[in-house]
């Protein structure tokens, strides 16, 4: 059985915590301190990123998370005894190289489990000749992908890899993008000399990147605003291609195939790297949870300090709106120069900050941020290995290539995508819902007892509440898991029949749980009108708040959602140099 953190999974053949990660721990004898130069609201992946390059910048740094773990989503939790979940995020591709490198995480334990094949997607529809149904299967060997998909069109074959190197090149020329601070264009026109230059100095790496895209910049612009069945409708013909392929564009947004702008969300998820290799996915061993221990080793090993069910119920500031610290929910003040908040937007600017003391065009601003969620994560414990029709198992139980994939169910045409998110529309849980089913325990057996499984069922579209203002209740959660199953039955019979156990989370469940707004997994839509100058506010885009000393360091700031630890890294970075421009004779 786990400890009651569920991080510390050593029963389960993970790491234990290292000592001097335990040390800086809370209920290791550390106590809170009142005062510290810097505090971080939350210790998601990326309030732990934070911390570690703020201590590396020489800041005394605290990290305060509500709950009794951290890594926010990113965690590993028993739910049911003896299997271990990566109970809301799930998968690892956009960690950025050089925090990997920098905080050194592999010293501090994460292991990476790389996939290959990497997607699965089988068909329903009676195989003909005595032989099973069709399905697809996309790797990284070129010629097998190819051939894959050649069943369905010899054309898309051909066309496959032309279609991987566009797409590599409008990555290549955005990804430098991620880890930098967004123009802050008012300093460009109103700031004193030196804000000046730095901000013409970041405008110049946003030229650079049009300028690498070259005389395909109109192609590129079209694939960051149009619908993403239009830009897979110019490269293939076939619908198992395109509608596998979509999923990546309409995964964890309130939006369809159709919608314009669809495009980017693709973009967002094949511009990640693992092991020097672009685009690729994999399985954190020991769950997400163990990502999060890395993390939190590398930033106490620096020298940060981490509380648990340490809830921050307001920031405190100073008449002329500068901040002073925080409060906890149990009265306790800790004071600091700067506080950085992994919390949503909405939580950071709308409960936790005094109001009085914000602008009223931001507060509306935040206000107005679409945190809308069509996310519904289902764990589920099994005692064997799903058998699908189109690719039974095999005669020893072993694990089969595609069990260690990302397994697309429902996504045989885009025109099921698209009907699966009008229902969402109207108010009604997905009558055929979009399913990415995966199986990490098929690399990693430690997750879950000898011969049993752990899945993760990653679902949409749910509306965050349904029609007529109905709210999610144990019946509606209950029913729509029963669909949910009756689906994953129709391709692999007696699915339903290994299930030990289940644990459904609505919108209103990960919002409630992780602190997601709306259930939102990225913190808010990521929409071309809540990206880069825009994200979350136009006015303040750049990490910095209105507030001095307060700054935004999780998915809801540049460059968004994602287990990609850059928005904790940029803004502790921003938060450093303003904390030593201010304070440049400070001795410690």
């Amino acid at each position: 059985m786990a400890a009651r953190h569920g991080w510390w999974l050593g029963s389960a053949g993970v790491p234990l915590l290292s000592r001097s990660c335990r040390a800086a721990h809370s209920g290791s004898g550390v106590s809170l301190k009142r005062e510290y130069d810097a505090v971080v609201i939350g210790a998601g992946h990326n309030g732990l990123v934070a911390a570690a390059y703020l201590q590396k910048g020489g800041l005394k740094t605290a990290v305060l998370e509500r709950r009794h773990l951290v890594g926010g989503a990113a965690v590993t939790e028993e739910i049911i005894p003896g299997f271990h979940f990566s109970r809301a995020s799930y998968l690892l591709s956009l960690l950025r190289p050089q925090i990997y490198t920098e905080l050194e995480l592999k010293k501090h334990g994460l292991k990476v489990l790389l996939r290959d094949p990497y997607s699965f997607t089988p068909l329903l529809e009676e195989g003909q000749d005595g032989k099973a149904p069709r399905s697809l299967l996309l790797g990284n060997n070129l010629a097998e992908t190819q051939s894959q998909i050649a069943q369905f069109s010899v054309k898309d074959a051909q066309a496959f890899p032309k279609y991987e190197a566009f797409m590599s090149r409008l990555v290549s020329a955005i990804d430098p993008l991620l880890d930098t601070c967004p123009v802050d264009m008012a300093l460009l026109s109103q700031g004193s000399l030196l804000q000046r230059f730095r901000a013409l100095r970041d405008l110049q790496k946003l030229f650079r990147a049009g300028f690498a895209l070259g005389k395909q910049f109109p192609q590129y612009y079209e694939v960051l605003t149009a619908p993403i069945s239009k830009i897979l409708n110019f490269w293939f013909e076939s619908e198992p291609l395109k509608a596998t392929l979509a999923t990546d564009a309409v995964i964890g947004a309130m939006a369809g195939p159709h919608t314009p702008g669809s495009g980017y969300v693709l973009l967002h998820h094949v511009m990640g790297e693992l092991e020097g290799r672009q685009g690729a996915w994999g399985y954190v061993a020991g769950g997400m949870g163990a990502l999060s221990q890395a993390l939190a080793c590398a930033a106490t090993a620096l020298g940060a300090e981490i509380f648990t069910e340490k809830a921050v119920a307001q920031i405190l500031l100073s008449p002329d709106r500068k901040v002073q610290g925080v409060c906890l929910q149990d009265g306790t003040e800790v004071k600091s120069c700067l506080v950085l908040s992994n919390a949503s937007p909405q939580l950071t600017f709308l409960e936790l900050t005094p109001q009085e003391q914000l602008p009223l065009e931001f507060i509306q601003r935040i206000s107005q941020f679409d945190t809308r969620s069509p996310v519904t994560k289902i764990n589920v414990a099994v005692d064997r290995l799903p058998s699908f029709l189109a690719a039974p198992n095999a005669p020893d139980g072993h694990p089969s290539p595609h069990h260690q994939c990302s397994i697309h169910l429902n996504c045989e045409e885009m025109h099921t995508l698209h009907q699966a998110f009008e229902d969402a529309c109207s108010g009604k849980p997905s009558s055929r819902p979009m399913i990415e089913l995966c199986i990490p325990s098929a690399l990693d057996p430690t997750l879950a007892p000898p011969g049993c499984h752990v899945v993760s069922l990653f679902t949409q579209y749910t509306p965050y509440t349904l029609a007529a203002g109905k709210p999610w209740d144990d019946r509606e959660r209950e029913g729509y898991a029963d669909r949910v199953f009756d689906c994953v039955e129709a391709y692999a019979p007696g699915f339903k029949a290994s299930v030990i156990g289940r644990d459904v989370l609505t919108p209103p469940d990960l919002e409630r749980i992780f602190g997601l707004p709306g259930g939102n997994i990225f913190h808010g839509a990521m929409s071309l009108d809540q990206l880069y100058f825009a994200r979350p506010a136009p006015s303040s885009s750049s990490y910095r708040s209105p507030i001095q000393g307060l700054y935004l360091c999780g998915s809801g700031a540049h460059p968004g959602g994602g287990v990609m630890g850059a928005a904790g890294c940029n803004a502790a970075r921003t938060a450093v140099e303003d904390f030593k421009n201010l304070r440049p004779r400070r001795t410690r």
